[in-house]
Order: structure tokens, then sequence, then C-alpha cells
């Protein structure tokens, strides 16, 4: 990537990277991440307090099974119950998803030279998604800390200490900050980086599935799917990248649980080791498949048909605009000759 530079007549050259920017990706993302999210949250809730229930902190609800887990929380908790949290959720995976598929795109469009129908190749899909990623987390990570605090937040936790309770997206963001500082809003930052490798290996397998296709086809590899597609290759690829990175995420929400206190991220590998095995690096993985799955499904094809749609009429405009300046120009021409 070449370094900003100015010419002589003082216009500014942007780095070659920025002019393939396209703001529909950023829409389009967010509008899956926040739709997806709404329908699934309690999935997600549920979910995050099997990773973080080792066995050990009695003080936590015990839960049977994925049934009786949702049963548990609308009988002790109601509707609510099910969607504490469902704020920096929206925030997070809105965001996150916007991010995610405005610098993926960015970096891919960058390395094709802006030809949409030049394949890269599985690596070069690796390190664009993995770049979005490394990134992506940068700006959510305090998010994501809140959503995790909040989704554990039991209506048992009588003897939990006030700076621990908390009522909301900004009053957690404050309280967090105010007692634990920037490394609070931080927690699970590390494994969390190890984690890009799941959204670089979903990427990937989605991307190369998609060309592969189109190939077979023979068809341009940015030719428009069918939904039905869409729907087959998100779940394919999501289901293996959540099965090969999935002990992360358990690691990342007991980092985060405020009902712990790890040393840090290898402390906390090396407690759920030695209490609960490699099972416990997989707890939660049930609920999570549950969730994630329909939620990539959701997420990709409305991601998929929103962008189409926005750069289809972008691009509609812009052949339209030629024809629109020459006809001002003319009428401008006319204007002047009948004025003299």
């Amino acid at each position: 990537m070449s370094t900003i530079k100015t010419t002589g007549t003082g216009t500014t050259r942007v780095l070659p990277v920025f002019s393939h920017v396209k703001y529909e990706h950023l829409i389009a993302g967010l509008s899956g991440g926040v739709l997806s999210t709404l329908m699934l949250h309690p999935l997600d809730l549920i979910k995050i307090r099997f990773a973080v229930n080792d066995g050990i902190t009695h003080s936590t609800p015990q839960y049977s099974g994925l049934r009786g887990a949702f049963v548990e929380i609308h009988r002790t908790e109601g509707l609510r119950g099910l969607y504490r949290g469902v704020v920096p959720n929206i925030l997070g995976s809105g965001s996150s998803w916007g991010f995610y598929f405005f610098f993926y795109n960015t970096i891919k469009t960058w390395i094709q030279g802006g030809n949409a129908k030049k394949p890269v190749g599985p690596v070069m899909h690796m390190l664009a998604a993995a770049d979005a990623g490394i990134m992506t987390l940068l700006i959510t990570n305090p998010i994501w800390v809140v959503k995790t605090r909040l989704c554990l937040q039991y209506t048992s936790d009588v003897n939990l200490a006030e700076s621990k309770r908390y009522s909301g997206l900004v009053d957690a963001l404050t309280k967090i900050y105010k007692t634990e500082g920037i490394r609070g809003l931080y927690k699970g930052l590390v494994p969390g980086m190890f984690g890009v490798s799941h959204g670089a290996l979903q990427f990937m397998t989605y991307e190369e599935m998609k060309n592969s296709y189109n190939d077979y086809r023979g068809l341009p590899i940015d030719t428009k799917l069918s939904t039905t597609d869409y729907i087959g290759f998100a779940a394919l690829s999501k289901l293996f990248a959540a099965m090969a990175t999935y002990p992360y995420q358990v690691v990342r929400a007991r980092l985060q649980d405020h009902h712990h206190d790890y040393r840090g991220t290898w402390h906390c590998i090396q407690l759920t080791w030695r209490g609960e095995g490699w099972r416990g690096f997989y707890k939660g993985l049930g609920p999570n498949l549950v969730r994630v799955t329909p939620a990539t499904i959701i997420t990709f094809v409305t991601y998929e048909n929103v962008s189409y749609k926005l750069l289809r009429a972008k691009s509609s405009r812009t052949e339209d605009l030629p024809a629109t300046t020459a006809v001002a120009i003319l009428n401008t021409s006319k204007t002047e000759v009948t004025a003299n």
C-alpha cells in the first residue's frame, strides 16, 4: 500500500485502497446484522450463559439444556430476561457486520485492482478477511464486553457489588471504565484476535464456494446467485468455521464474565482444561450452532440482496449522469446564445 503523495499542483493522492471504498457494503452489512440479532438474541444469551458455566461457581443458574434454559429464564426473568443485553448486541452485531463487510470488500476490491471479475484465491480471501476482522474488533470490543455482562445479570445476584450491577449500555460502559479503566473495556481482546481466524475461514469458504459454483456454470465470479444458493453457502461456511474455532469464544466469554477473576487468557485456559477437560472448551456449542447458522443465513442473504440493490441503483445513477450533464451544458449554451 503506497503512502499519501502530493502532486505539484497541490492535489492530494489518496491511498489506493481508499479509491475502492463503497459505503453500500457498510449499510448492507449493518442491515443484515441488526435483523438477525433482533430475531435470534435469546439463543445468543443462552449460549453465553452456557459458555461461562464452569461447574464450580454455584451463584450462577444451572441449566439442563437448551429448552430447559429457555423455559427457566422465561419463568424467573420473564421475556425481558431473554432479551437482556439486546441493545449492545444490536449495536455490536450491526456495527460489526457493517464494518466487516465494508473493510473486507474494500480490501478485496483493492487486491483485485477494481476488477470484480478477477479471482483472488483462498489465501488472499483469508488475508482480506483477517485484516477486516482485526479492524472491526478494535472498534467494537467495548460493546461486546458490555453485551456479555448484561447477558450475565442474574436475578439471584443479590450479593453482587453495586459497581458490577448494570442498568443498561451507557451505565455499563461508565461503570466498567471507572472501575477497570480502558483495560476493562478491552477484556477478551486477545482471544478475540485469535477469533479473527473464524471470520477468515468463514469468508474464505463462502467466497470460494460462490466462485467455484459460478465457474461451474460458466459465469463471471461476481454473478448474483439465487437466495437458495446464498443460504446453502452461508450455512456450510459458518458450520465449518464455528466447529474449527469455537474454543476461543468460550475463553473470551469467561474473561469478560464479571463473576470470575482470571489473571489473563492463559490462566483461563489452564483452569478450564484442569477443571473440565477439552469438553469445557466446547460448552454452549449446541446453542451456538442453533443460533449462528440461521443468524448467518439471515445476515448474508440480507447483505447480498441489499448490497446488490444499492450498488445497482448507484450504477444506474452513474450511467444517467453523463446524459444529464450533456443536457445541462446544451441548455446553458442555448441560454448564452439567446442572451447574446
